[in-house]
Order: C-alpha cells, then structure tokens, then sequence
C-alpha cells in the first residue's frame, strides 16, 4: 500500500465494505459474495463489530487456486501483509502478563483496544486490529518513553485477552496487597518447611485466590497440557505446564501466593490441608469451558522451599478411542484382540513413566466390556473413575496394597482383573494365582521392551514354569510427538540418518519423509500431539521352551522376533515413513539395544 494510500486512510476505522473489496480485488471472494454482504454493510458498521469476523462467520472458502478457508486467522494474516504491517499470533504462555500490564493500564489500553504484549528496555510492542489508528502511538510513546513497535492480531484475541491479561494481573496484584505488610516465611531448609503459611500468606478461600486457581485450570486445558507443576522457589513461585512431553514455563507469582494457590488446590482434592510435611495425594473432577468432563489427579512433595503440588490432567475421551485412533497398526490390533479374547491368562503392558500404560489398559478394559463380564480393578491411585469397572483403590494406611487388594477381588466373582502395577513378588505370586484360576488378569510393568518383562518377573522371584502357564502376552509403548500436520514440510530421505537409524537390521527406507518446520500453531517446535508405537509379544510355544531360571534377555528377544514380534523401532519406522513423525523424536525415545 503506497504512502498516499496511507495518508487518505489515517485515523480510518477498517470498514466491511473496504475489506469486501480488497478481497474482491485480490480474487479471493467473486463478485456475488461481496454483494451478498455489502448489503448488511452499514447496519455491521453500526454495531462495531470488526469487519474480518463478519466475514469470517461466512465460512467461505477463497476463490484463488488452490482454495483454502476464510478463517479469522487466515484473515487476520492476509490483512497484515496488505497493510505492512507485521502478523502476530498471540501464545499466551509466551506473554509475561505482570510485566506487559504495568506498562500500559487496562483503561487506556481497553479505549483505544491495543494490548502490549512485548516490552523490553528500548520497544514496546502493541498490538492492535485497527491499521489506521495511529494517533495514539506518539502519545504512548512519549509516555513510556520507549519505541513503539505495531503487530496486527485477530480481533476475537484483541477482545479476549485484553480481559483475561488485565484481569490475571490484577487477581494477582490484590491477591498479594493483602498480605504486603505481614512478614512473609522464607524458607531455607527442610527442617523450616512446617512454619509455611503461617504468616503472610492469604487464605486459600480469599476470591483473588479462587479465581487464580480458576484461570490456572482453564489455561491448562486451552493448551493441552497434560500435567500442572506448581513448583516454590526461593523468591518466586514458578508454574510449568507439560504440553506435548515438554514443560513450558507459565508464570512466575510471588511467592507470598504459591502456598495460597496449593492449598486452595488441596482443599479442592480433599487433601489435608494443614499438613505440609507429608507427601499427598488427592483428585478432581471438573468440567472444561468445552463442556468435557476432566479428572485430575493431584500428588504434593514437600520441598526446600515448600509444597511442590503437580496435577496430572486425564482426558476422559482418550477411553473411548479405537485401538487404532490410540496408534495401533492392523497388525498390532490383531496381536492384541487374540490376547485379550482368552478367557484366562496375564497380559502384560510394559514401558517408562509417561508412556501411555494406562491409557492403553483403561481403552482395552473398556473395549472388552460387556454387560455380562465383571472388571474389577486394584489401583494406586485411581486415574480415571469409569463407570463399567468396579474400582478400588490402594490405601497402605489401613493396609490394602495390590497383594491384599487382588486377594479381596477374587472373592468379587471376577472376569477380568485389572492390578495397576506388579511392583513385588507378592504382587506377581497373587496375579498368577488369579490366572491360573481361571482369569484374565491385565497389569503393568516398568520395563524398556516385552522380552524384558519377563526377565524381570524371575529376577524378583517368579518361577519360569508359572510364566510359561500364564503369561499370553505382552505390550511394550512409546509415546512420540507427532508433527504439526499446519507446518510439516516433505524432503527427502537422508539415506545416512535412516542407515544409522535402522541399523543392525535394515528396515526399508521410504523416498521421502517430513521435518519439523515451525508455525504459531505448534509454537515453533513443529510438534503438536503425540502418538503411540507398540511392541507386541505374543506367546508361542518357542518362547515357552525357551523361558527358564538361566534366560538370556538378548536370545530371548531373538526369538521373539523371529518368531514375529514387531519391535519399537520397526514401529517408529513406521510413524515415520508415515511422515507423522521424525527420525530424531524416534531415537530419543527408542531403548538402546540391537534388535
């Protein structure tokens, strides 16, 4: 747009009929659609609704080849190039809220509907969906005394977090003018970690913190994360969320309100309050501005500085997803069907931390359900309340542990027998009692592949003749971040990478593959999601011959797959062939061994 351009259109609200005919210009609308909505043109302009989300509430598709949607976004980015000026995609996990908020107050910002979200020592960035008004700049600047720098931004964002940053920052604010002048406990050691909250700390029910805690979970959902760390630190409180595998850092509050926030937090998952010496945990079950049923799950510890709380977020819907929609191939889903369909025996589902165990028990248990059939559970905790199971829960206070608790479900009247995990010999004796009794009995494991679970049985003491009469199978997974399907780019295979990746044995190497690129909708890491690869073993009577007191791990996971185990790298090869993931996401996640 020339300078005269400019000039003609300074201090211009953007009006519907202006932006019609710039599309109609740019061949992205036909004549018939800028017509159908000039119509409505002044009664839109009257009502000052911005003219891209009329627009975008149309639901067109553009005109150009290739055709692609009309969206806000689409919009928003199309009008910042036609006017100059740069686009900005808002990350609100990116935006230090306390600091952007204390430059400009919310009354000046609200009346001339700008929003800073950037300021360092010499520039201040303000975004805006208004091009034309610029009046306000030079009085801004004499203000801060900082340059200032323009983005456009979508008008549903502008709205949005003018509301929700002021309101944030100033929950905060009051929330820690209460207590200003009380004495705040510092800690320094463990042996202090008792005198937390008995001075300066605001009550957990005080509004301000309520409607922190309120936003904190809402933040949490918007963004996908799977886990909540709340984390004291000498000076500052720090909130990290876990999105995709990785933390993000959120916040930073005083840390006059960390002990307020987790106490409000533990009083929600009828925790104990008042003690902060002893690990904790507790549940939640809430519901998302969506309208989807959440369970969280809280665990506290106490640390140096005082309660670290994190919360653990469960998708209720991840049960009620195909074995496929949970990264199953045709070959695994098979595998597992004529494990699960046995009316007796132990399958096993081995892996880290973190690597989607229960989720793949919870979605087999529930693909398996029957009116006819009793699930019953032992777990520790209780992840997810599922009305089908009939559920209990671990509690080594009043001594019920897995042992004890498998025992109490056999006089259930059982079907099928799900153990949360098999962490001791006692555990394992009582899941194969149940086996051999003539049930279907599902557990966990922490193991680095399938052949190694049962290595790790006879290592705490099970005898090899008892696995070979129960065990039908087992289940080792991974989870890997699947690329932003938004910013993915096809290349070429590098045929060293795949050589390097696929050794000993070599896999075939697809001709293309794709690489993480980076845009505002995976926040330049180009992931977004993740998916899962499985390693099934399934027994055979070779690998029943061959499970004895002097099993060697690596002969037995060579007969495995000789014998037709797929193994977590042909998986991986797989995803990425596919072009869902990449070679670096497989090796950081695949256990180091030949295959």
């Amino acid at each position: 747009m020339n300078s005269s351009a400019k000039a003609v259109l300074s201090e211009t609200k953007l009006t519907l009929g202006y932006i019609l005919d710039l599309l109609a210009k740019d061949d992205l609308i036909n004549n018939q659609q800028r017509i159908q909505l000039a119509n409505i043109s002044a009664e839109q302009n009257k009502i000052q609704i911005h003219p891209i989300i009329t627009i975008a509430e149309q639901a067109w598709q553009s005109t150009s080849n290739p055709s692609y949607p009309l969206s806000l976004e689409t919009l928003t980015k199309w009008l910042a190039k036609k006017v100059n000026q740069p686009y900005f995609r808002i990350d609100p996990l990116k935006i230090d809220i306390q600091k952007i908020t204390s430059v400009v107050s919310q009354a000046y910002a609200a009346k001339l509907k700008i929003l800073p979200v950037e300021v360092n020592k010499t520039e201040l960035t303000i975004a805006t969906c208004e091009p034309f008004l610029i009046a306000w700049e030079s009085e801004l600047a004499r203000i801060t005394k900082l340059k200032i720098k323009r983005v456009i931004i979508n008008p549903r964002d502008l709205e949005r977090y003018l509301i929700e940053f002021y309101g944030v920052s100033r929950t905060i604010i009051g929330a820690t003018n209460e207590k200003r002048d009380e004495p705040i406990a510092l800690i320094q050691n463990f042996e202090q970690l008792i005198k937390v909250g008995k001075a300066g700390e605001p009550d957990a029910n005080d509004q301000h913190i309520v409607s922190i805690v309120d936003w904190l979970l809402q933040f949490a959902f918007e963004q996908r994360a799977s886990d909540i760390h709340l984390e004291p630190r000498r000076e500052k409180g720090r909130i990290r969320f876990r999105i995709d595998s990785v933390l993000h850092v959120v916040h930073e509050l005083p840390v006059v309100l960390m002990g307020a926030i987790t106490s409000r937090l533990k009083s929600l998952g009828r925790m104990d309050v008042t003690d902060r010496r002893r690990p904790q945990d507790g549940r939640v079950k809430t519901i998302t501005p969506s309208g989807k049923e959440v369970e969280m799950r809280l665990s506290t510890m106490p640390t140096t500085f005082g309660e670290k709380l994190v919360i653990r977020i469960f998708d209720p819907e991840m049960l009620v997803k195909s074995y496929k929609e949970l990264g199953f191939t045709n070959h695994d889903q098979t595998q597992l069907n004529e494990m699960v369909n046995n009316p007796h025996g132990i399958i096993l589902i081995t892996g880290p931390t973190g690597s989607g165990k229960t989720t793949t028990l919870y979605s087999t248990l529930n693909q398996i359900a029957r009116p006819e059939i009793n699930i019953c559970t032992i777990e520790d905790p209780i992840e997810m309340v599922e009305p089908q199971f009939n559920q209990m829960q671990v509690q080594q206070s009043i001594g019920v542990d897995f042992a004890s608790g498998v025992r109490t479900l056999l006089r259930q009247d059982p079907d099928i027998i799900m153990i949360g995990e098999i962490r001791d010999q006692e555990t394992a004796d009582i899941a194969i009692q149940a086996a051999l009794t003539g049930h279907l009995v599902l557990s966990s494991l922490h193991t680095n592949d399938a052949p190694s679970a049962i290595t790790r049985l006879i290592d705490i003491g099970m005898q090899p003749f008892l696995l070979n009469a129960t065990i039908q199978g087992i289940v080792a997974q991974r989870l890997l971040r699947t690329l932003c399907v938004h910013c993915k780019e096809v290349v070429k295979t590098d045929k060293k990478a795949w050589d390097e990746f696929s050794k000993p044995n070599k896999l075939k190497m697809p001709s293309t593959i794709c690489r993480p690129i980076g845009c505002d909708e995976c926040r330049h890491t180009g992931y977004m999601g993740r998916t899962a690869i499985y390693e099934i073993l399934k027994m055979n009577s070779t690998l029943r011959d061959n499970i004895s007191s002097q099993t060697d791990l690596d002969t037995l996971r060579e007969i495995a797959i000789k014998t037709g185990m797929r193994t977590l790298k042909i998986g991986a090869a797989q995803k990425v062939a596919d072009g869902l993931t990449t070679l670096e996401e497989a090796f950081s996640v695949l256990p180091q061994h030949k295959d």
